[in-house]
């Protein structure tokens, strides 16, 4: 017989304060943002048909909300406006009275301390459903180069300087650019620094896939693009380098914060930038991550509260320090029971 002692790496395995005390990956409170939808009205809940749980809410529901989100101890919300009116350069969101702004203001009034993160880009504001200005015959600087319909990149530039100015105007924490625009951190940037918002922060959306698990998000902010998808601007699924290449550029453009958007389908590319990049590292759990598995649970196929958990504690072992997820209150519960 060997000599060697038997090896026998259950025995940490043995029960659940074992368990608990050697795990190697922690999900907490810390770790959560929770995503919000507002729209104009008063008293409004309209619940997210292909989001169950989630609603559409107005500036006062949402505050009554956000407040039960800080006393559950998650440190930010990720908000998404739903415009009174659309039109082709997506007004509303520059504008000082649109409902970002005032949900943003009335918010930090109530819960100062809660972190509130303004996702920045054009597509629930645009009649179109596109992330910012078109290429469009009527437009000016029309290039029939790019071609109709194409995303005029430097135009959009403008756009989200301005609104990212107003939205820092009305208290947020944190400006998101989602749109994967060429420069958008440096513009982003440039226009809060000469504002007099050096210290707001920019959680920049560096790798962020044209995918398909977004579908019920555009129910729920009402923003499908009119025509085509939006591949010419959001990445690839099958590249790898590209995405590392994107978020070299938004470090070197001036991010705080990075994000890897989807989740589940992307954990090679949120491991590949957490060890090439320093700066906090964000993953986005979209809208079809979350309604599979609510859709699944509900037919008993799998338990909810188990495969939930199991996914987030994935997108932590890949590297996230934060993540945005649908699942956020839930998940503080699960785990206090």
């Amino acid at each position: 017989m060997s000599s060697y002692p038997t090896i026998r790496p259950r025995r940490l395995r043995s029960s659940a304060n074992l368990r608990r005390m050697v795990r190697e990956t922690r999900l907490s409170a810390d770790n959560l943002i929770a995503p919000l939808f507002i729209r104009h009205g008063q008293n409004i809940s309209r619940p997210i048909v292909s989001m169950p749980g989630h609603a559409q809410l107005s500036v006062d529901t949402a505050v009554r909300e956000a407040e039960t989100i800080a006393e559950m101890g998650i440190p930010a919300v990720l908000l998404f406006g739903i415009p009174a009116h659309k039109d082709a350069m997506g007004s509303e969101n520059y504008d000082p009275e649109g409902i970002i702004p005032q949900a943003i203001h009335a918010i930090k009034s109530a819960v100062p301390d809660l972190l509130v993160i303004s996702d920045m880009c054009f597509c629930e504001y645009t009649d179109h459903g596109h992330c910012g200005v078109l290429n469009l015959p009527d437009h000016p600087g029309y290039s029939a180069q790019l071609g109709e319909g194409y995303l005029r990149n430097d135009e959009t530039l403008e756009l989200l300087g301005r609104a990212s100015v107003v939205h820092a105007q009305a208290g947020a924490d944190i400006i998101a650019p989602s749109g994967m625009m060429d420069g958008m951190v440096a513009a982003i940037r440039q226009a809060l620094d000469t504002n007099g918002f050096a210290n707001t922060i920019i959680m920049s959306y560096a790798a962020k896939y044209a995918s398909g698990f977004y579908g019920p998000f555009r129910d729920a902010a009402e923003s499908p693009p009119s025509f085509g998808d939006r591949s010419q601007y959001q990445m690839d699924p099958a590249n790898a380098r590209e995405a590392l290449k994107e978020v070299a550029l938004d470090v070197t453009e001036g991010a705080d914060m990075l994000m890897v958007k989807p989740a589940l389908a992307y954990l090679d590319i949120i491991q590949r930038v957490k060890e090439r990049f320093e700066l906090p590292l964000a993953a986005y759990q979209v809208s079809g991550e979350f309604s599979m598995i609510k859709a699944a649970a509900e037919r008993d196929w799998i338990d909810e509260r188990r495969v939930a958990l199991e996914t987030l504690y994935a997108i932590r072992r890949a590297g996230a320090d934060m993540i945005i997820t649908y699942f956020a209150k839930d998940v503080v519960k699960w785990l206090k029971a």
